[in-house]
Parts: C-alpha cells; structure tokens; sequence
C-alpha cells in the first residue's frame, strides 16, 4: 500500500523528526538512549516527548527496573502514519527539485508529469 504524502508541522521540526524517526526504527526506546543518542538534556528531550504524546503519536510508560523506574517511549500507529505520511511528502517536495516530475506542496499533493503551470524547470548549468 501506498502512503498518502502529508506534510506534518507537528513532526517536522528537525529535532522531532529524529526522535520520531528513531522510533520509528523500533519497538520502542529508553529515554537514556534517546536522550544520548539525539543529544538532548532531560528537559529537552521530556518537552518533546510530552508534545508528541499529546498529539497522539507517541506513548511513554514508566518500567520498573530493579529499583529505578525507566521511562521507555513508543510509536503509536498514528504516529507511525504521521511519520510515514510526512517522509512521503517531503520526498514528494525534493522529487520537484531533482526533475522527476513532481513537485509537492506543502498540503502533501503533488503535480506529477512535466512542469506545473507557473513553473519553469531549470536547466544544465
């Protein structure tokens, strides 16, 4: 099946898009690891957690481990399809850049074949 490009504000600040990126490529993830591994402080790394978890696209759980609770965070399926939906149409927006023929627009649709109306394809250089 094919994704529906649509660009997402929520996710695409670049920090957000890594952190959801990066679960995206698991079951789900430690916030020290998350924390480590995209370079945030505690408090960075909560805010943008809790942002997209309000908006449905992450689940976080405290785990007890031996005697310390672990915060682990997952994707959900919204946030999977919010994810998939804004890779396709940001890959949709450099496919207009690269001469395939289609241009995105910020809305997720695209014009597909040839130069849209008000468009002139640039040329070798």
């Amino acid at each position: 099946m094919t994704t529906r490009p649509c660009f997402d504000e929520l996710i695409h600040p670049s920090t957000r898009l890594t952190l959801v990126a990066t679960l995206a490529a698991a079951d789900w993830a430690e916030f020290s690891y998350l924390k480590e591994t995209l370079r945030l402080s505690d408090s960075a790394l909560s805010k943008q957690l809790a942002i997209l978890e309000n908006a449905g696209y992450v689940a976080t759980e405290r785990r007890l481990d031996a005697s310390r609770h672990k915060v682990h965070a997952r994707l959900t399926d919204a946030g999977r399809v919010a994810f998939e939906g804004h890779v396709a149409a940001l890959r949709a927006i450099v496919g207009g850049a690269d001469g395939t023929g289609i241009v995105g627009g910020a809305d997720g649709t695209g014009i597909v074949g040839g130069a849209a109306a008000g468009v002139s394809r640039r040329t070798g250089l």
